[in-house]
Order: structure tokens, then C-alpha cells, then sequence
């Protein structure tokens, strides 16, 4: 593995002209930020030697070098997930090049499915912590050069970040909520006894990314910071049919305020 991923971090940086700050990780119906970018180069995933490839519509498959908020940033337009049928390392992998290009930072959105009474679809819940039911993506040999054997993960996505979102919202008048998010592998939505489950153990949404590669990026000592869309709810007497496309429908409507939040996120850090 490591091998690999230093053949794909080679790849990348004879294509960029410059190394990244900040990387970023987009989600399902939330790639607009993209138009927000001064795009310096741009890789098509099928491109790039190791790399899995996006088999999730809404997810365009594209890795995005640019400026934004004054910062340089690599952006994933369009994530890999385990019930894809790609190994736990190899969805986590662009994570570790991203941190062997530089960045310092890692900022990742995905839409979910709450199971909060208080939360409705289309709001926005800024993640405080996790439970992981998706294999652990660092199970196996270690990899040294990277990080422990046995990471800490008592700050699994990191308070300054929360707290600077925390004053942007209040300023531009968008409504957050702050929970825990529970990683499943999918690809199955949840059925009713699921999300009474996911709520009795402490979860506030639930969703099929974002924890493994959280888990990676803190292994690597790369702080992090999250937000999910709620594109559905998994509440009694809420509970509905829901498609893929009605979760990209919904991520689609609030993602101009998710990406006026991390626009100006970016532009403090």
C-alpha cells in the first residue's frame, strides 16, 4: 500500500503546479463548491494509477486543484464508499496522498439521514463525533510512516474548526445543528428498527461515509471537520420511501449554504 501511494502522489505532482493547503471531500448532490474554485487542474479519478473510480451518480469522479478563499485546495468531487465493492484502504487511499501533496487540513461534507427528532430534511448538522460500524480502515499492517499503531481519536474532528463555523453561520443567519454520525457500510437505506437502533446509541444521522476517512486523516494527524446535508429522516411517524434521487434532490437545494460555510471556513483557517 504504501507503495502505491507514493506511485499516485508522484503521478499528481508532476500534473500541479503548485501543492495544496486544504483538501476536501464532496459528497453526494454537493459538488457545487466546485464553481466556487479558481480551478488550476483538473484529473479525471480513471486517470490517475490507483485510484477506485465513482460508481454513485452524483458523484462526478473528479480530483480538482485550485484556489478558494485564499487558500489552495485539492477537492474531491465525488467520493469512493465501501459497499462499492472497493477494499476499506483503497477508499481511504486518495486520503493519504492527500496528505503526502501537504495539506493541512481536511474538510468533508455528505448527505445523511436523521434519526433526531429535532432535525428536519434539508438541514445542515455539523459533526462533534462518530460511531464506526464500517470496517476500520486501519486494520492491518501499519504503516509507519504515516502513524501509530493505535491512533488517539478522543478529538476525532477538531473544536477550532467547529467553533469558527459556529460564528460564520450565526453571522450569514444559517441554522446548524452538532451531533454524532453513525458510519454504516450500505448500501441498503436503513429499515425502522435500524434508526431506532442508531439513536439509541447515541447517533444523530446516520450515512455510508465520511468515518473511514476521518479515521485515515487522524492517523495522519490531519485535523478535521464535517457536515451532513439531512437528505431523509429515519424518525417515527417521519419514516418514508426515499430514493437516491431523492437524497441528491434535497443535498442539491442546501448546497448553496453549504458551500457559502465552507468558502468562508476556508478563508479563517
Amino acid at each position: 500500500m504504501w507503495q502505491k501511494i507514493q506511485e499516485t502522489t508522484n503521478f499528481i505532482k508532476n500534473k500541479i503546479t503548485s501543492l495544496p493547503d486544504i483538501g476536501i471531500i464532496l459528497g453526494t448532490g454537493l459538488g457545487g463548491l466546485v464553481d466556487e474554485i479558481n480551478i488550476t487542474t483538473s484529473i479525471e479519478y480513471q486517470d490517475i494509477p490507483n485510484f477506485p473510480t465513482s460508481t454513485v451518480e452524483g458523484h462526478s469522479g473528479k480530483l480538482i486543484f485550485g484556489d478558494l478563499g485564499n487558500k489552495r485546495v485539492i477537492v474531491m468531487q465525488g467520493r469512493f464508499h465501501f459497499y462499492e465493492g472497493y477494499d476499506i484502504k483503497e477508499i481511504t487511499l486518495p486520503v493519504r496522498v492527500m496528505k503526502l501533496l501537504g495539506i493541512n487540513q481536511l474538510i468533508v461534507s455528505n448527505a445523511s439521514g436523521g434519526v433526531n427528532p429535532e432535525y428536519e430534511i434539508g438541514d445542515l448538522m455539523v459533526i462533534k463525533d462518530h460511531i464506526n460500524l464500517i470496517p476500520n480502515p486501519l486494520i492491518g499492517e501499519n504503516i509507519n510512516h504515516l502513524g501509530p499503531r493505535f491512533p488517539d481519536m478522543s478529538e476525532p474532528y477538531c473544536k477550532k474548526m467547529i467553533k469558527l463555523i459556529d460564528s460564520i453561520s450565526l453571522k450569514n443567519n444559517i441554522k446548524i445543528h452538532k451531533g454524532v454520525y453513525v458510519g454504516v457500510t450500505g448500501p441498503t437505506l436503513e429499515t425502522p428498527a435500524e434508526y431506532f437502533y442508531f439513536r439509541n446509541i447515541g447517533g444523530d444521522t446516520v450515512g455510508m461515509s465520511t468515518v473511514p476517512e476521518v479515521i485515515v486523516a487522524r492517523h495522519m494527524n490531519i485535523p478535521c471537520f464535517a457536515i451532513s446535508v439531512i437528505t431523509d429522516l429515519g424518525v417515527p411517524g417521519k419514516i418514508k420511501k426515499v430514493t437516491h434521487e431523492d437524497v441528491q434532490e434535497v443535498a442539491e437545494v442546501a448546497e448553496p449554504k453549504l458551500s457559502l460555510l465552507i468558502k468562508n471556513l476556508i478563508s479563517e483557517i
